[in-house]
C-alpha cells in the first residue's frame, strides 16, 4: 500500500486516485520519461528562477527548510518542492511561500496527467513535472528543490546548469539499498562510495557544489564528479567550517566569519544542516542574501516530524511527545545524541524492509520501553522483528494509553509515513 494522499477536496482526490494508478516499471532507470513529459509541457524547468538543488541521505529536507527561511527572511519569494508529504499532497508544492491551494492543484495535476498518457510515468515524475510547471507560471526570486531518491536518476536531475544557483549534498549514509546499491557495471561497489556517486550525480557544469565532510571513499567520488563536470567544489572542513557552542553557531569561509544564533529545530545535527544552507548561499552569485537574513532564517526555519515536540492535542494531552521520521542508522545516532542522559518510551513503526536496529541500537541506553505500532499506509514491521519482549499495539492511541504514568517523555519514530499518521491524528497544522 502506498501513501498517495487523501484530500477532502473532490477534484484533488480524483487526481490523486489517478496518481495512485501509476507504477514504476521494474528495471526502468534514467531521465528519458521525465524529459519527454516535460517536453510535452513546454519544458517549464527551463523557465525557473535560480534553483538551489539539494541531495543527501539525511538532512536534505532540513537544509531546504533553512534555505527557504533564509531567502524569505531577505524578502525573497521562494518556490519549494520536497518529499514525501506528511499530511497533504499539497505540501510537495510550495508557490512563493504558500502551499499550493486545492483548486489550482487539481487543475495542475489534471493537466500533467492528461499530457502524460502513454508515457507510463511514475508518481514522483508526475509530481516533479507538476511542481516545475507551477513554478514556471508563478513569479518568484528563487527555487529550492529537494532530491527525492539518490540523485543521478532522480526526476529533479533534469535541471540544467542555466537554471541552477548551487547544488548541495547533505549528510551521507546507507539507505534505500535496493535502489541505490543495486549491482551496476562501472560504478563503485563500496557502499558509501556508491551512495556518494549517486548523490553527486546532481553535479552540473559550472555550478557550485557545496557539501558536508565525509569519509575518504565518499570524498573521492564527490571530487571525481566535480572535476568531471567542471563544477567548483566547496567541502566542509576544507573550504568552509562550522561548529556549535552552547550559545551560537560559528561559521567561516573565504568571505569571513559569522557568529549566528542556534537553530530552533532541535538536535545538534541541525547546526550542520543550517551551516550547509549558509554555505550554499555564500558560494553562489545568482541570489544575494544579507547576513542578517541568515540569522533570521536560522531562527525561523520549521521542518515538521524531525525531532518535533508535538503541541497539546488528541494524542499527547498531559504528556511530552516527540516525533521523528528517521529510519536509518544516522537518524538513530541523531536521536541518541538528543536523548543522551534521558529515559524515553519509544513507539516505533517501521515500514517493511527497514532495519529496526537502525533506531533501537543507538537509542538503547535511553529506552525505557519499546512498543511496535502500525502504519496506516504501508506494510510495517511486526513486533517480532524488533526483538524479544517487544509489545505490539493495535493503534497509536492504544500504545500511548498503555504507557505507565511515570512522567517520562515519549518518542514516536521510525517512518515519515508514521509521522504523517501522528500529525493527522494530533491535528497539527503544517501550512
Amino acid at each position: 500500500m502506498k501513501d498517495f494522499g487523501k484530500s477532502d477536496h473532490p477534484a484533488v482526490q480524483a487526481q490523486l486516485d489517478r496518481l495512485a494508478g501509476l507504477s514504476l516499471p521494474e528495471g526502468r532507470l534514467g531521465l528519458d520519461t521525465i524529459r519527454c513529459l516535460l517536453d510535452r509541457l513546454g519544458n517549464p524547468y527551463r523557465s525557473l528562477p535560480p534553483v538551489f538543488h539539494v541531495a543527501g541521505t539525511n538532512g536534505k529536507g532540513s537544509t531546504c527548510a533553512f534555505l527557504r527561511a533564509m531567502l524569505e527572511a531577505d524578502g525573497k519569494r521562494v518556490h519549494m518542492t520536497t518529499s514525501p508529504h506528511l499530511v497533504r499532497y499539497n505540501e510537495r508544492i510550495r508557490l512563493a511561500g504558500e502551499l499550493i491551494a486545492d483548486d489550482p492543484l487539481a487543475a495542475l495535476l489534471e493537466e500533467v496527467l492528461d499530457v502524460a498518457e502513454g508515457l507510463n510515468p511514475s508518481f514522483f515524475e508526475v509530481t516533479i513535472a507538476a511542481a516545475f510547471l507551477a513554478f514556471s507560471r508563478t513569479p518568484a526570486d528563487a527555487c529550492v528543490v529537494e532530491v527525492g531518491l539518490g540523485g543521478r536518476f532522480d526526476a529533479t536531475n533534469v535541471l540544467e546548469p542555466e537554471a541552477l544557483a548551487a547544488c548541495g549534498i547533505a549528510a551521507l549514509g546507507i539507505d534505500h539499498e535496493r535502489f541505490l546499491l543495486a549491482p551496476e557495471e562501472g560504478v563503485p561497489q563500496v557502499p558509501l562510495a556508491r551512495i556518494a556517486f549517486e548523490k553527486a550525480g546532481i553535479t552540473k557544469r559550472g555550478t557550485s557544489l557545496i557539501t558536508q565532510s565525509y569519509p575518504e571513499e565518499a570524498t573521492l567520488e564527490i571530487e571525481r564528479a566535480a572535476l568531471a563536470a567542471g563544477a567548483p567544489l566547496s567541502m566542509r572542513g576544507r573550504d568552509w567550517h562550522s561548529s556549535i557552542s552552547e550559545t551560537a553557531l560559528h561559521y567561516a569561509d573565504r568571505h569571513g566569519e559569522l557568529v549566528l544564533p542556534l537553530p530552533q529545530l532541535p538536535g545538534p545535527h541541525q547546526g550542520d544542516n543550517a551551516a550547509l544552507a549558509i554555505a550554499m548561499l555564500r558560494h553562489q552569485d545568482r541570489v544575494n542574501v544579507a547576513s542578517g537574513a541568515l540569522a533570521a532564517g536560522i531562527r525561523n526555519a520549521k521542518w515538521p516530524a524531525r525531532l518535533q515536540l508535538l503541541a497539546p492535542g488528541p494524542l499527547c494531552s498531559g504528556r511530552k511527545v516527540w516525533l521523528d521520521g528517521g529510519h536509518n542508522p544516522d537518524a538513530g545516532k541523531a536521536l541518541a545524541a538528543h536523548f543522551a542522559g534521558q529515559r524515553v518510551h519509544l513507539l516505533l513503526g517501521m515500514i517493511e524492509g527497514k532495519d529496526p536496529q537502525a533506531i533501537l541500537g543507538p537509542l538503547a541506553p535511553s529506552i525505557a520501553s519499546v512498543t511496535a505500532v502500525p502504519i496506516s499506509t504501508h506494510e510495517y514491521q511486526p513486533a517480532a522483528s524488533y526483538g524479544a519482549d517487544i509489545m505490539q499495539a493495535a493503534s497509536l492511541e492504544d500504545a500511548l494509553n498503555a504507557l505507565p504514568d511515570d512522567g517520562l517523555p515519549v518518542l514516536i519514530a521510525g517512518s515519515l509515513y508514521l509521522a504523517g499518521d501522528v500529525l493527522r491524528m494530533n491535528r497539527e497544522r503544517l501550512d
